[in-house]
């Protein structure tokens, strides 16, 4: 009896605390609800009706008037040949060079220096160095004209999207490398040790054993790759405007004119696909990351 009382009476304290400290997170769900929910279902609103005056419900017109739209499906078919080149690219170049610097090399400190130090330069000094670079009068142009190459204007030609999958290379894969090295270090040395033991060479050791620890971290820097290509439309803005060439429109600068011109309907209106379109993205990886790494964990 004694000790269904004290049971009780510690149900009772723990309750009280739960009730006391829910109090401390009434400002930061205010917050998230002020900014961030009711936000959402205001734009869900607005592509589902006419304008923002009428207001007038026309259900999934917007939707269809919008995929009907040249300038849009330009953007979408940019965006996701940028997204389809840069992202496995960003994940396996990393992944590449977090191995190579988990060795034992010579000088390994100064090159992780080395592609750290991108993370350090300001956009606008990114944007200069690869006007420097890439202009039709650029450094590039200077170097290739001594070979008898004619002179490119590569922003304003075909290679314009191998330029800005460069410049995305050059900005992350130092960041996404410091990941990958710091999940190498979580993986148990025992388990390597009892491999090379075993007579496993290095390749069987990465295939068998270490990409199955990293398959995590390379679902995680995936996923953060993937939002961090939309982040390259600052750069690609500050180089080539509002319309750049046709390779180079993303679906952030359709959206970005579209904002200019006060369209709310198709702003709301491809804002949501996009974001519909990350939440199944997102959503599939995140099922595969739980089915790679399910025996893992058990």
């Amino acid at each position: 009896m004694i000790h269904r009382d004290t049971e009780r009476y510690i149900g009772k304290a723990e309750r009280r605390e739960r009730f006391a400290t829910s109090w401390f997170l009434i400002p930061s769900i205010a917050g998230v609800l002020l900014f961030f929910i009711l936000p959402f279902f205001v734009v869900v609103y607005y592509s589902l009706v006419d304008n923002p005056i009428n207001h007038e419900f026309v259900f999934l017109d917007n939707y269809i008037n919008l995929f009907g739209n040249d300038a849009f499906k330009l953007a979408i078919k940019n965006t996701l040949r940028f997204s389809l080149i840069a992202v496995p690219s960003a994940v396996i170049l990393s992944l590449l060079l977090a191995i190579i610097l988990d060795a034992n090399i010579p000088f390994k400190t100064q090159f992780r220096t080395v592609f750290i130090t991108p993370l350090m330069v300001p956009v606008a000094s990114i944007v200069l160095i690869w006007q420097v670079i890439f202009h039709q009068n650029g450094a590039l142009n200077e170097f290739t004209s001594m070979f008898g190459a004619a002179s490119i204007d590569w922003l304003k030609s075909d290679y314009s999207q191998i330029v800005i999958v460069t410049l995305y290379l050059w900005k992350n894969i130092g960041y996404n490398m410091i990941l990958f090295m710091a999940a190498l270090s979580n993986i148990p040395n025992d388990i390597i040790e009892v491999s090379t033991i075993e007579g496993a060479n290095a390749v069987q050791r990465f295939f068998y054993i270490k990409l199955r620890y990293l398959s995590s971290s390379v679902f995680f820097v995936a996923i953060l790759s993937l939002i961090n290509s939309f982040k390259v439309f600052r750069e690609v803005y500050l180089l080539t405007s509002d319309y750049p060439y046709d390779s180079l429109y993303l679906l952030q600068h359709f959206m970005n004119n579209t904002f200019r011109t006060l369209d709310y309907q198709k702003l709301s209106t491809a804002a949501i696909i996009m974001c519909l379109a990350m939440i199944i993205i997102i959503g599939i990886m995140l099922l595969i990351d739980n089915y790679v790494g399910k025996d893992l964990n058990e």
